[in-house]
């Protein structure tokens, strides 16, 4: 197990003395299972663990009724040694979406209140995409609203993999006091963070393909465990998705590094299949994001605070959810290619997923700026209570755009920037560039 954020999560929900039954919600194999599992043996006796998607049969524990304690009795007949003492007992529904009953008996255990209730969900951000069958046992089993703590979790973010790394406090003291002093930081210390960076981009943080580079590392079997999740997502668009939508989801999610690969990187759907249609691929695109592959970043009006407010929805570019999946996805030789410190292949889409990913991972929304013949931003954040641009470019890259709206304040009201790159910390003037790896420090709003 390696040190995950959900831990504090979970662990100030138990310490809240009005918590309900909590519900952690994640793409496939970011970690969930291992995460509550480990949780529940740290802080309960007993452990009553139902994987919904491995043991389907575990539907029956749930009908005819929702009553606890008819629950109770139909899974100690099916498992006569397992232990259930009040006050004493975690319930783990894992793979929840699979059983909308049980999510639906999280109100009746909440009501109760003898037992505390953990589960996982996957896909439960997909709406709409359902069998008939499915549907109507979602529909009967009343989804409990008001009765279930919901948290997001994600594959693992850049500090998370620092402190896999063995990247201690006095490492992450030192780098933040650099960072806000706006001082270099030291020779040795700004090399191994590149390293460590331009691995994550290769490995990223799905925990498997984390474990398997540190214990052997061999890219080769880190490749082999993404792809095979990769091919298990496009499993999912064909279990979970209506047969008239299947092709098409699968059509959007490959499309990805082609969309990626062109210089103005906004979501084309005539790049997802010629004569392509937004009314015929839209629903497709919002099923891959529900699923949590993906995420959306927006183009906006005006480089201004709210940047929600002023979004395009018709605009926007798409990244993977983890920068690993996306290099995984690329031709044979890009991993070996960052390794040796070569991020400027793929027309930067690296470099912006890469910075997508860490944002993403730290529960911000992407936002970027695009004129037609004019300026365009790679990303625009609220820090501190204003809108700040980001730019990602390589070392010495032109900063023509951010120069453009720094100069210009009483058109575009932008007071400061920053530059994500190759190189250390350095200010000029309102610009201030930043190593990559020290995009996660951005997290005031």
């Amino acid at each position: 197990m390696y040190k995950r954020k959900i831990e504090n999560e979970l662990l100030s929900w138990l310490n809240d003395p009005t918590h309900k039954p909590i519900v952690v919600k994640g793409v496939r194999q970011c970690g969930k299972t291992s995460s509550v599992v480990d949780f529940a043996k740290q802080h309960f006796k007993n452990i009553v663990y139902l994987d919904f998607r491995e043991h389907p049969d575990y539907k029956k524990f749930f009908t005819p009724n929702l009553e606890v304690d008819s629950i109770i009795m139909r899974i100690s007949a099916v498992m006569p040694t397992q232990k259930i003492e009040a006050g004493e007992t975690c319930f783990i529904f894992d793979e929840i979406q699979d059983c909308p009953s049980a999510r639906g008996a999280l109100k009746y255990f909440h009501l109760d209140g003898r037992y505390e209730v953990m589960c996982t969900g996957s896909l439960l951000g997909v709406n709409g995409y359902k069998t008939r069958e499915e549907r109507i046992e979602e529909e009967n089993a009343s989804i409990p609203v008001g009765f279930e703590d919901i948290v997001n979790m994600y594959p693992m973010d850049f500090e998370e993999w620092l402190w896999a790394n063995g990247i201690q406090q006095i490492h992450f003291d030192y780098i933040s006091k650099c960072y806000h002093d706006e001082t270099p930081i030291e020779e040795a210390l700004h090399d191994r963070f590149r390293e460590l960076l331009h691995q994550y981009v290769v490995v990223g943080g799905m925990p498997e393909a984390v474990s398997s580079f540190l214990h052997t590392k061999q890219i080769g079997k880190v490749l082999a465990i993404q792809k095979r999740i990769v091919d298990e997502y496009k499993s999912d668009m064909l279990k979970y998705a209506p047969s008239t939508d299947k092709s098409r989801i699968r059509e959007c999610f490959e499309s990805i590094p082609a969309q990626l690969a062109r210089e103005y990187k906004k979501f084309t759907y005539s790049v997802v299949k010629p004569n392509g249609r937004a009314r015929d691929y839209e629903g497709s695109l919002q099923w891959i994001e529900d699923a949590g592959i993906i995420r959306r970043c927006y183009n906006t009006k005006i480089t201004e605070l709210p940047l929600d407010g002023n979004k395009i929805q018709s605009e926007f570019k798409v990244y993977m959810a983890d920068i690993g999946l996306l290099v995984s996805m690329l031709e044979e030789g890009t991993q070996s290619s960052i390794l040796e410190g070569n991020l400027l292949s793929y027309k930067g889409a690296i470099f912006e997923n890469l910075v997508a990913d860490i944002f993403g991972k730290m529960g911000r929304k992407l936002y970027y700026y695009h004129k037609d013949g004019g300026v365009e931003l790679d990303f625009l954040i609220r820090y501190k209570g204003k809108c700040v641009p980001i730019e990602c470019k390589a070392r010495n890259g032109n900063a023509k755009s951010l120069r453009t709206v720094l100069d210009h304040n009483e058109k575009y009201h932008i007071d400061e920037a920053f530059k994500l790159g190759d190189y250390n910390i350095g200010r000029k003037g309102n610009l201030l560039t930043i190593p990559m790896y020290l995009a996660f420090m951005l997290k005031e709003i």
